[in-house]
């Protein structure tokens, strides 16, 4: 890399070093609506603390209402009683953390998530119920986990709507919480159980209108919610068997739309702090997603409220350790990060700023890939920039794990940790996992 590089890379880099540091990345949210915060991995401790820290910043400062992850809404759903202080439930979030079940369960149930969550309770604690900060799961993938609480919901308070969710649960019931079993199956019968699901989702979007003009009720809300997961999931799991795009947009889709769904029930001032992989928060038409037809989270939240104002913020690193499992649903153990690949994004940076860490935050400009000649900047140019995924085989990384992109297309800003460390589980997975793998593979 020419000195001159070098040398416009470090005029740039803004040093982290504490949580003042953050400001000129705070100064650039200004009033935006939309925070998202990715991540290289889903096992690097050093990310988790950095979006731990600006997301409490974003709650005390700038007043943001929720924090929405990638994870399950149903276990997510408990971790946001817990933090709101809900009567009958925990009161250590952490406790709730400890008991996810869904591989990988490290993703959420770990040291540093666990920290926040216990920060949320104690700010939640001094102020009133409906100004609560909340924690919810935007994914798509508990199709039996929701069915059960719809069924449980419905059972309590509407009895007359009970008999739409049992045709749901005695079409699924054969495939005994088997997603793939269920795919397989519709390869004979294409249409599966979604006429089922579809009534289902039905009466409860009814239900939830009808309630919400009453009280605007969070357990109204979830069970809808619940319902949206089950059609969202039933959809996922018939296109996974499929090569293509199908089902990876099935799923940042279903995730875009929850966080719609969560802001409208918020209502008009509400603002959302999302915590999701690079991959998904990092707008995809700055990436070779877009050559596959891929759309994510961070592309469709510009393209329907950039004028609430939206901002992306990436993360990577050279070289460390990493939480992460050879194959899928196997013991996760602590992986040695190679130094990244020569050529990437993350060498380039090292190259420039060797052991340091440090800010970007980027000029607004057009999205356009591959960019035009001539602009100059190492941020407009097309790299590879690293993704690692909960499974990681770091022996054939020169072959993978880099996504080509256009730094300051696909983010807002970036923050570039040059070493990085493992975190750390709440508890060990075990050896052997029913969960099927899900496509495309650890993101």
């Amino acid at each position: 890399m020419p000195d001159t590089d070098q040398a416009r890379i470090r005029s740039r880099a803004l040093p982290l070093t504490d949580p003042a540091s953050l400001d000129p990345l705070m100064e650039r949210i200004g009033d935006a609506h939309y925070v998202l915060l990715g991540e290289a991995s889903h096992g690097t401790a050093d990310y988790y603390r950095l979006r731990d820290v600006l997301t409490r910043r974003l709650i005390e400062d700038k007043g943001f209402s929720f924090v929405a992850v990638e994870g399950d809404w149903p276990d997510c759903l408990a971790v946001h009683c817990a933090v709101t202080a809900a009567p009958g439930a925990p009161e250590d979030p952490g406790e709730v953390l400890a008991g996810f079940e869904r591989w990988p369960t490290w993703m959420w149930g770990n040291t540093d998530v666990a920290a926040f969550t216990r920060w949320l309770r104690r700010h939640n604690e001094g102020l009133p119920p409906e100004r609560r900060v909340g924690f919810f799961g935007l994914d798509v993938y508990s199709m039996w986990e929701s069915l059960h609480a719809v069924l449980a919901h419905l059972r309590e308070h509407d009895p007359d709507r009970v008999d739409a969710a049992l045709e749901a649960y005695r079409c699924f019931e054969p495939y005994a919480r088997d997603p793939q079993s269920y795919a397989l199956a519709t390869r004979y019968v294409p249409e599966g159980c979604e006429p089922q699901v579809v009534s289902l989702l039905t009466e409860l979007r009814r239900r939830a209108a009808d309630m919400a003009h009453l009280d605007g009720s969070l357990a109204e809300f979830a069970a809808r919610q619940n319902a949206e997961v089950l059609a969202g999931a039933e959809r996922y799991y018939r296109a996974m068997l499929d090569s293509g795009p199908e089902s990876w947009n099935i799923r940042d889709q279903h995730m875009a739309d929850t966080l719609d769904r969560l802001m409208e029930h918020h209502g008009p001032d509400a603002k959302a702090v999302v915590w999701e992989h690079n991959t998904h928060i990092g707008d995809a038409r700055a990436t070779d997603m877009a050559d596959i037809g891929e759309v994510n989270v961070g592309q469709l939240v510009r393209e329907r409220h950039m004028g609430r104002g939206v901002v992306l913020l990436g993360f990577g690193s050279y070289s460390g350790t990493v939480i992460a499992a050879d194959a899928w649903g196997d013991v996760p153990r602590t992986m040695e990060v190679p130094p990244a690949r020569t050529g990437s994004l993350e060498d380039l940076l090292h190259r420039a700023l060797p052991g340091e860490r440090a800010l970007f935050v980027f000029p607004h400009v057009q999205l356009q890939r591959p960019p035009s000649s001539g602009r100059g900047e190492w941020f407009h140019e097309e790299r590879g920039h690293r993704a690692i995924g909960v499974v990681y085989r770091p022996q054939f990384e020169r072959v993978g794990n880099y996504v080509p992109t256009v730094l300051a297309q696909r983010y807002d800003a970036f923050c570039y940790l040059d070493h990085t460390q493992a975190l750390t589980p709440l508890h060990p997975v075990a050896a052997e996992s029913p969960e099927e793998q899900t496509w495309p593979v650890g993101v």
